[in-house]
């Protein structure tokens, strides 16, 4: 009987030797919140600095500066009134002008008016003045003279003007050109518009005749300013005009 079992336990030994072992349990997947078996995909260093380059710039706002000198310039209406200086008596201020106006200019927003005095208005008539208060020579203004009814030829009325403004001879004496032309406004009103450009200044002048008076509106700038300006400066000389009857 031993002989009989002994190779039968020899051949059960050799099957459990040669057996394939068994594979190891297979470990489920996890599950993410979107229920996707397959996980989100990574997201590299060069997008994830892009992206955050992005937000810093989205989120912080332009500077002052750049904003402030995007924006086009603004204006208000002046209204003048040529008083006399024997009638002269305001001060500041234009609100009450409108009804008895007899002409107006654009001023642009952040320019501040100077006083003209009753001795300055009876002299070399002045009757109003707006300047930039960064750059005091920068400068709108306008003279009358009353007794004109009409306006003499362009190359006197700029002579003539020159009399009572020292700072007008000085530009027109060292002018490198002066230009004049003629111009009517919309109601057929007439005006004569000069510029004279010097080494030290720009001016640009309009002049006409209405109501028994002369009117010389002037804007003023040193090279540099009306280099930086001349848009700005171009338009208000642009935006004179007299009020009513001619």
């Amino acid at each position: 009987m031993a002989s009989l079992l002994s190779p039968a336990s020899a051949s059960t030994t050799v099957v459990l030797s040669s057996a394939a072992p068994s594979p190891p349990p297979r470990l489920p997947l996890p599950r993410y919140p979107n229920h996707h078996t397959t996980p989100p995909p990574a997201v590299s260093l060069h997008t994830a600095v892009a992206v955050a380059a992005a937000a810093i710039l989205t989120a912080t706002p332009p500077s002052p500066s750049l904003a402030a000198d995007s924006l086009p310039p603004a204006y208000r209406l002046y209204y003048g009134t040529a008083a006399s200086a024997a009638n002269y008596g305001g001060y500041g201020g234009n609100a009450s002008k409108k009804d008895t106006a007899e002409y107006t200019y654009e001023v642009p927003d952040g320019w501040k008016e100077r006083l003209v005095s009753k001795v300055e208005k009876g002299t070399n008539g002045t009757d109003s003045e707006f300047y930039n208060p960064k750059k005091r020579t920068e400068k709108e203004y306008l003279t009358f003279l009353s007794g004109f009814r009409q306006l003499a030829p362009k190359d006197a009325v700029l002579g003539n003007l020159a009399l009572s403004d020292v700072d007008l001879q000085d530009l027109i004496a060292s002018a490198d050109s002066i230009s004049s032309q003629e111009r009517k406004d919309d109601q057929g009103q007439v005006y004569y518009v000069y510029e004279i450009e010097g080494p030290g200044g720009h001016s640009l002048i309009s002049v006409t005749c209405a109501k028994n008076k002369l009117y010389a509106h002037f804007v003023n700038a040193p090279t540099p300013e009306w280099n930086r300006d001349k848009e700005t400066l171009r338009h208000i000389h642009e935006s004179f005009r007299t009020v009513g009857s001619y």
